[in-house]
């Protein structure tokens, strides 16, 4: 199955470079991922192809209206459509795994001092968020999902093993990694790794994962904990 990406944008000039390279570039190249940029700013009002206006009620900045926008949509009635704006749920591996399964996912770039509700209300089927800040648009936000959407479809990885060991699979953050050479100065690798017990390699990096979370991610660690104790008999 192809997986194919449309995006919603002001600016598909923002895509041209990232499109062509990494994890991206060898999805498309392997027929795996297609990916459209649709520049919103042809569906734009007027001479001047306007796509914002002054919010009813007041206040400051500009709304990018919902007009332009339903245009842009109409065609797409077979898609998953996500607007990125912040006030989304916080994109999440579960989200990217659900949406490599589709076969055509939209995404709606957000812009200015935000989008019309009515977009979010009729016009979308979900509102995602990059985290808990807030960018001059969705552009960055459109380009880390499609990214991480890329690296759970079968066939894009060269080690189809890289995405399911990695963080948050499981509700844990990844162990440490180290390579070549085992001793740099006075840095080691620890010993366990170099041992060859795969029994005793396997037990450090759980320790690894667990201990990382708790200490940096006490949010994950709390959900882990409390499915341990749901998942227990």
């Amino acid at each position: 199955m192809i997986v194919r990406i449309t995006v919603v944008t002001m600016f598909p000039e923002f895509f041209e470079t990232p499109l062509r390279v990494s994890v991206v570039g060898r999805g498309i190249e392997r027929g795996l991922l297609e990916v459209d940029v649709v520049a919103l700013r042809d569906y734009g009002k007027g001479i001047h192809r306007q796509l914002d206006d002054a919010p009813f009620g007041g206040g400051a900045g500009m709304v990018l209206m919902i007009e332009p926008l339903a245009e842009a949509l109409a065609p797409l009635t077979d898609a998953t459509k996500v607007l990125l704006t912040p006030a989304g749920r916080r994109l999440d591996q579960g989200m990217l795994d659900r949406w490599a399964q589709l076969e055509h996912l939209v995404f709606v770039c957000g812009r200015y001092e935000g989008v019309d509700e009515r977009v979010a209300e009729h016009l979308v089927d979900e509102e995602v968020s990059l985290g808990d800040f807030v960018l001059a648009g969705g552009e960055i936000a459109a380009l880390a999902a499609i990214e991480g959407v890329a690296r759970v479809i079968p066939g894009v990885l060269g080690n189809p093993d890289s995405s399911s060991s990695e963080s948050f699979r499981d509700g844990l953050l990844e162990e440490p990694q180290y390579s070549r050479p085992a001793l740099f100065g006075a840095w080691a690798v620890p010993e366990v790794l170099l041992s060859g017990d795969h029994g005793r390699i396997a037990a450090w990096r759980l320790e690894q994962r667990r201990t990382r979370t708790r200490a940096r991610r006490p949010d994950l660690w709390a959900a882990y904990e409390r499915r341990s104790q749901e998942d227990s008999p």
